[in-house]
C-alpha cells in the first residue's frame, strides 16, 4: 500500500470516498469542501492505494490553532475525516493511516493528534481506541431556531 498526497489529479477519486463517509452531503457541497482543503495551507488530504494503485481510503488532516479537548499545545494535527473501503477494513489500512498522520503532525511541529466521532459511531470509537486514541470528552451540542419579532 502506498499513501499519497491528493492533488488536482486525484480529486475525483477522493471526492467519490468522501461521499461515501459524508453521505448526506451533496455533490457539491462535498466538492467545495475538499477544494477549500486543496487550497488550504493548515489542511491536506491523503489517498492509500493498493499495490495496483486503486484507491481504497482517505484521510483528511488539519492544524487546529483554536482550542481543542484535551490538547496540551496549539497547533494540533487533527484528523478531519478518515474512511476505508468496507472490504479493506480490519486489515491494517486505518492503522497506517493514522501511523502516516502521526509523521504529519510531527513535521508540523505537533506533538498531539487529536481526531472525533459521533456519540453513536460505534465502529468509529472502537477503532480510534485501537489505534491509541484516548477519549478526553463527550458532547452533545444542541440548537433552537429564534423566532422573528416581526
Amino acid at each position: 500500500m502506498k499513501i499519497v498526497k491528493v492533488t488536482q489529479d486525484d480529486f475525483n477519486e477522493w471526492l467519490d470516498l468522501a461521499l461515501q463517509l459524508w453521505s448526506t452531503e451533496s455533490v457539491e457541497e462535498m466538492q467545495a469542501s475538499l477544494t477549500n482543503i486543496l487550497q488550504s495551507p493548515r489542511e491536506a488530504g491523503f489517498l492509500i492505494r493498493t499495490d495496483h494503485g486503486t484507491a481504497i481510503g482517505f484521510m483528511n488532516l488539519s492544524l487546529r490553532y483554536e482550542y481543542v479537548p484535551g490538547a496540551t499545545q496549539s497547533p494540533v494535527a487533527y484528523v478531519e475525516g478518515i474512511y476505508v473501503k468496507d472490504e479493506y477494513r480490519k486489515q491494517g489500512v486505518g492503522k497506517s493511516l493514522i501511523q502516516y498522520a502521526q509523521k504529519w503532525a510531527l513535521e508540523h511541529g505537533c506533538r498531539e493528534l487529536a481526531s472525533d466521532a459521533l456519540l453513536e459511531n460505534k465502529a468509529s470509537y472502537e477503532f480510534h481506541t485501537k489505534v491509541g486514541f484516548q477519549e478526553v470528552e463527550r458532547i452533545v451540542t444542541f440548537i433552537k431556531q429564534i423566532p422573528s419579532c416581526e
